[in-house]
């Protein structure tokens, strides 16, 4: 049996103990969150009416740092961080980090020095302040090389590529956040500390990502990952999707929301968990992978289920597939030990209308015909009101998708 050390974290404001079952990335758990009023209220003062209201996906970040997500930055990355994330997936010190986190704007006026406050306001959030930015740093990114590193590719016609040639602002900037306020979301998104303090006291927590609705597959997938003989008996599984925005055909964050709690409410597995985090998908394939390894480590997880074309993409206009179907896998495997944590290949599963759901190898040696629907016809059919087989989808989650799209 394990041993797990605990440590004092502070969740909502306050010093608890909680389960340290996978150190934070970095070895501490980073907290920007600002407790005193009169401190946030100065701190405020000190930007002289400089603003910066954030896009969602600039929100997700901010609030990634805050809550100790993107431990052990303190802050968005400055020029020397970027520069080696870019170039060696890693930062200045040498501790791995495959994806920037980075700041970006058109201001001009703006320079290192100066504190500025960074203001969100969304359909489900009044407005204000969520966070005090020291610039630190200010440069002109060369994107041409970030994309082809980070996607390897500059074509526009990669959604990732596409946000930072087109929605990012001609400059970055970088330095250390102060956490004022976490921004309202239509799903509750817990921070790392919150999520630990709810975790087992024994066992492996073996954790799947996911951008898409939860369908029949998936949850055969991530429930036998438990089976892994790498994992421990009597562990859990953390069913912990990316809310925030991701490829533009996608269903939206709160439809998706949606969908996880009709399934948790319905399936009522106590092998499984549910939490939400407030990340943006790159669609970086491989170095995506490693970034939400990283993550969820900070979050306390021990083992990471790794997909076949793990935030993979396709070309916008031929339809080819930008990376491998086994390279996240890979990647993941090859840098998992030093990232400190364990990878569970996902199985290969298809479905029978004699056995259900086996793999494919099995399915082949034996000679079994597998059920097919693809994702672009369990799209249409969705829209259409045809029916979808529930082999497929659970049907509580159809429900939920033809009620909100």
């Amino acid at each position: 049996m394990q041993t797990f050390r605990r440590a004092a974290v502070r969740v909502a404001g306050r010093a608890v103990q909680v389960r340290m079952i996978n150190t934070p990335h970095g070895g501490k758990l980073i907290d920007r969150m600002v407790s005193d009023k009169a401190e946030a209220e100065d701190l405020v003062k000190q930007c002289d009416g400089r603003t910066i209201e954030l896009n969602v996906r600039q929100s997700c970040d901010a609030e990634l740092i805050m809550g100790g997500a993107f431990s052990p930055l303190e802050g968005f990355m400055d020029e020397g961080n970027y520069d080696s994330v870019v170039d060696s997936m890693k930062l200045s010190d040498g501790l791995m980090f495959s994806i920037p986190v980075v700041m970006d704007t058109d201001r001009e006026d703006l320079k290192a020095g100066q504190k500025i406050a960074l203001t969100y306001k969304s359909d489900v959030d009044p407005g204000g302040v969520v966070a005090v930015m020291e610039i630190e740093s200010k440069w002109k990114p060369n994107k041409v090389k970030e994309v082809k590193k980070l996607y390897g590719t500059s074509e526009l016609e990669h959604p990732g590529v596409l946000m930072v040639a087109m929605e990012r602002g001609q400059y970055y900037i970088g330095g250390k956040i102060h956490g004022i306020r976490r921004p309202q979301r239509e799903f509750p998104c817990a921070t790392p500390a919150e999520l630990r303090a709810t975790l087992p006291e024994t066992g492996d927590i073996a954790v799947f990502q996911c951008r898409n609705p939860v369908h029949r597959a998936h949850y055969e997938l991530f429930t036998r990952a438990l089976d892994a003989p790498n994992v421990e008996k009597g562990s859990i599984v953390l069913v912990h999707p990316t809310c925030g925005p991701t490829q533009a055909d996608d269903i939206s964050g709160q439809v998706r929301y949606l969908t996880y709690e009709k399934l948790k409410e319905e399936t009522k597995d106590p092998r499984v968990r549910w939490a939400y985090m407030p990340y943006s998908m790159h669609m970086a394939g491989p170095r995506e992978a490693i970034q939400h390894m990283m993550l969820r480590k900070n979050y306390g997880c021990t083992h990471f289920i790794i997909g076949r074309d793990m935030a993979g993409s396709k070309s916008s206009i031929t339809s080819e597939d930008y990376y491998g179907a086994y390279d996240a896998q890979e990647f993941a495997q090859k840098h998992g030990p030093e990232l400190g944590m364990n990878t569970i290949p996902s199985l290969n599963l298809v479905c029978s209308e004699e056995h259900g759901y086996i793999t494919a190898e099995e399915a082949k040696e034996k000679g079994i015909k597998a059920l097919k629907l693809s994702g672009t016809e369990f799209r249409r059919r969705l829209r259409a009101g045809e029916d979808i087989p529930e082999w497929f989808a659970f049907k509580s989650v159809v429900d939920v998708l033809r009620a909100n799209i």
